[in-house]
């Protein structure tokens, strides 16, 4: 049951902006079932995916938990892929909105049971909280900007020294030797994951979901990424075109840049980056990117690569920070709904929805 329990982040805080794949995590035309939970905060959404998970647990079901970003301690979705269901928290940033409503989504309104009258001389402290939250986080994008300035420069001196035929070279030995070709079907399908993520705890990383997932790991040891990606980005559309399901697993700081891993589920197989924020407690053979890397051409620009990664760690360490501040100013704005929820007839409404979802 323990191998069950795997965590991932389904949106990132990155260098460059608010990154989700809310919008990638089920998809109807292959049967999948979306329960999209609507309410503000404090009305219960992350204990009820808690409660779900723990049952699906219990039964020994596959379930994928995924925290928040922005509170670790909670969570933003639960996922039981092989029964095709998730659960969400549907509310901004990762606003979700249903395309199939009725067929593929349901809508759970758990602010169908705020007590509307206990708002009453509380607007201006929900107005003030809102908006504090909204500039503390705007404070967070501007130190992840900053970050990812001093990021992009290594990783693109890294990229300019990488040796890139030998990489994708490499990356089709890989395939070749780990993924047969399939001769039935074709379920191809990418979905997007992060093992990472910015927090008001520093930067947090699910190393153990790798190892619980898959039964071999490839590693690749790689500072910079820039190996990673083209070695990661060649075996995904390799997967793809062979017609597997592809955990595509994206860099928390540079999601648009860098592509950290890619896992496949069918084969119990991974591929993965390990670097100073991601470290797999294994004792699986490293690939260290040096071997496709100009080295010479690289250590002319080493003081360069120790100065941006030594201001790019400061600039993380105050966004988390930041973090901390939004996570406090969220947690107020939690009391003051909470004071006026109705958990009596949220509980019964959740209790028939958790039977329902749990009943598989």
């Amino acid at each position: 049951m323990e191998n069950n329990d795997l965590k991932y982040f389904l949106a990132a805080n990155s260098c460059q902006g608010f990154v989700s794949s809310f919008n990638n995590c089920y998809d109807a035309e292959r049967g999948w079932k979306a329960y999209i939970i609507k309410g503000g905060p404090g009305t219960g959404k992350s204990s009820f995916m808690k409660v779900i998970a723990k049952r699906a647990l219990e039964k020994g079901i596959k379930t994928e938990i995924f925290p928040c970003s922005s509170d670790p301690d909670s969570l933003d979705a639960v996922i039981f892929s092989n029964e095709k269901i998730v659960i969400m928290d549907g509310t901004s940033p990762h606003t979700v909105d249903p395309l199939y409503p009725g067929v593929c989504e349901q809508i759970l309104n758990f602010g169908e049971f705020w007590d509307k009258e206990k708002f009453v001389g509380k607007e201006r402290d929900v107005i003030a909280i809102t908006k504090k939250n909204k500039s503390l986080h705007k404070r967070v994008s501007r130190y992840l900007q900053a970050a990812g300035e001093f990021l992009t420069d290594n990783f693109k001196i890294a990229e300019a020294c990488t040796d890139k035929e030998r990489a994708v070279g490499f990356a089709k030995k890989l395939c070749k030797k780990y993924i047969n070709r399939k001769k039935k079907g074709n379920n191809a399908k990418e979905w997007v994951r992060f093992l990472s993520g910015i927090t008001p705890k520093g930067v947090v990383s699910y190393p153990d979901t790798v190892l619980k997932e898959c039964k071999k790991t490839v590693i690749i040891s790689d500072e910079y990424g820039s190996v990673t990606d083209v070695i990661m980005k060649y075996i995904r559309d390799y997967s793809l075109g062979c017609g597997y399901e592809v955990l595509t697993i994206k860099n928390a700081f540079l999601p648009e840049s860098l592509t950290d891993g890619v896992i496949l589920p069918e084969l119990s197989l991974a591929f993965i980056r390990e670097y100073d924020h991601f470290t797999l407690k294994t004792e699986e053979r490293r690939i260290h990117a040096r071997r496709f890397v100009y080295a010479g051409l690289m250590a002319k620009s080493r003081k360069r690569l120790k100065f941006n990664k030594k201001t790019a760690e400061k600039l993380l360490l105050s966004a988390s920070e930041c973090l901390k501040e939004t996570k406090t100013a969220h947690d107020e704005l939690e009391k003051l709904y909470i004071s006026a929820m109705d958990f009596n007839a949220l509980s019964r409404f959740a209790e028939k929805i958790a039977n329902d979802i749990t009943d598989i």
